[in-house]
């Protein structure tokens, strides 16, 4: 599993935690704003906070938290051809 790191964000700091299969725990600025969920290449989900369900609405700042998450996480595959 991947250690935790922070992202910035519009001049916000997110720490990211991840989780398992493309689920991460977001704090901004050190209080917890949810979990997140990779959907699509350009498509992140915010989770229910009491189910973790996805929650489908258009959420500009989940997915600018996301995209920030893509940028700074490498795809499996590159981590299994660093092995080789």
């Amino acid at each position: 599993m991947q250690d935790p790191f922070d992202i910035l964000v519009n001049g916000i700091v997110y720490s990211v935690f991840p989780e398992e299969d493309n689920v991460y725990t977001i704090f901004k600025a050190g209080v917890e704003f949810g979990k997140i969920e990779k959907d699509t290449e350009n498509h992140w989900l915010k989770l229910n906070p009491e189910t973790e369900m996805p929650m489908f609405d258009n959420d500009t700042e989940t997915n600018q938290i996301g995209q920030a998450i893509s940028n700074h996480v490498p795809e499996e595959e590159d981590e299994d051809e660093e092995f080789e």
